[in-house]
């Protein structure tokens, strides 16, 4: 019998859709992704891009403080471990997002741990195979896959992920470890600036590292980091390596000239990439409709529909411009409860 909503993706956006899908009674699935070395390289695991941060700050409900006996009787035995790593300042990304999928558990969400790696939405009810070979039918489907920082691929720039290496300036910046200290940004487009202008707010000064001579951002945009004074753009240069200690973390980076074979080396206690985003829609090319740059386009406004009746997407595969996890949940919601009223117009 085919399902009811399946969800596909398991960020903020997919527990979310879960949480209120349930509540309302349509039993459903999600397909968190699966666990394999393509997927960890790639930062595409279960639980999204919010389970591969430390800090979270900025999520309501989750003040600085000590958790440790809230996670104790919220999760499962399995996941007391995480009781143990609690930095007792609040909430960190693993965190949270344990808590929203055990949350989508409670009320009766079915998870299945794998890829779907191929849609058919020209029939109905819809079908879904997964990377293991199954196929699963659905006549409705919420798209949450959302979407993964370009980083540069440097083992350094790995190796301190998440100690003062970020592709998010809004989600860490105002981080005690980048307080008043000099930070680098990476890029050349309106991203990059708008990176460096937050992070001016906080930062001792900002080093924003472009590989031209002129930015791709627009002259407005442009205009603000030449005229912020805690901005310094590097000209002609790339990074070429992160630097810092065990204990420290970043202390930082190495610039390669590329106009010539000068290097030099910039202290800083954090490096933002600003490069861009991947949204993880290759198994939908050609079943949905995209914006240019790959990401699920909303069809009706103020509404997550998409171009297929009965397939909406939530979360940072459809939005290239918030891509925050309070956005994300929120349009997970949205999802859900696009998809119980279009069930209930069916009669499914």
């Amino acid at each position: 019998m085919p399902e009811r909503v399946v969800i596909v993706g398991s960020g903020p956006a997919g527990w979310t859709a879960a949480i209120y899908a349930a509540r309302a009674s349509l039993e459903p699935l999600v397909i968190e992704g699966a666990v394999t070395e393509e997927n960890r390289l790639q930062g595409t695991m279960p639980l999204g891009q919010l389970a591969l941060t430390t800090e979270v700050e900025n999520y309501p409900g989750f003040p600085a403080g000590d958790l440790s006996q809230f996670l104790r009787t919220s999760l499962p035995e399995e996941h007391h471990w995480m009781v143990d790593l609690h930095q007792k300042e609040g909430c960190s990304g693993p965190e949270l997002m344990h808590l929203m999928r055990q949350q989508a558990v409670n009320f009766g969400t079915r998870i299945v741990t794998d890829d779907i790696v191929e849609v058919d939405f020209d029939c109905r009810p819809f079908k879904l195979r997964s990377l293991g070979g199954q196929e699963t039918e659905a006549h409705c489907v919420i798209i949450a896959t959302g979407a993964r920082a370009n980083y540069l691929g440097l083992e350094s720039e790995e190796k301190f992920k998440n100690r003062g290496v970020s592709a998010c300036a809004v989600c860490d910046g105002a981080l005690p470890r980048f307080r008043d200290k000099p930070l680098v940004v990476v890029g050349g487009g309106d991203s990059a600036v708008e990176e460096a202008d937050y992070l001016s707010k906080f930062a001792s000064t900002v080093y924003l590292v472009h590989r031209r001579d002129q930015l791709r951002a627009s002259k407005i945009m442009a205009k603000r980091a030449v005229e912020n004074p805690k901005i310094e753009i590097v000209w002609n240069h790339q990074l070429t390596e992160v630097l810092g200690t065990e204990a420290d973390g970043v202390t930082g980076v190495l610039l390669k000239s590329t106009v010539d074979s000068s290097e030099r080396e910039q202290k800083a206690a954090g490096a933002f990439m600003a490069i861009g985003h991947t949204p993880n829609t290759a198994f939908l090319a050609g079943k949905l409709e995209m914006t240019d740059k790959k990401y699920v386009k909303w069809t009706v406004p103020f509404r997550t529909n998409t171009s297929v009746d009965g397939v909406f997407a939530a979360g940072d595969v459809a939005d290239d411009y918030y891509r925050q996890a309070v956005t994300a949940a929120g349009t997970g919601c949205m999802s859900a409860l696009d998809a119980e009223r279009w069930l209930a117009v069916k009669g499914l």
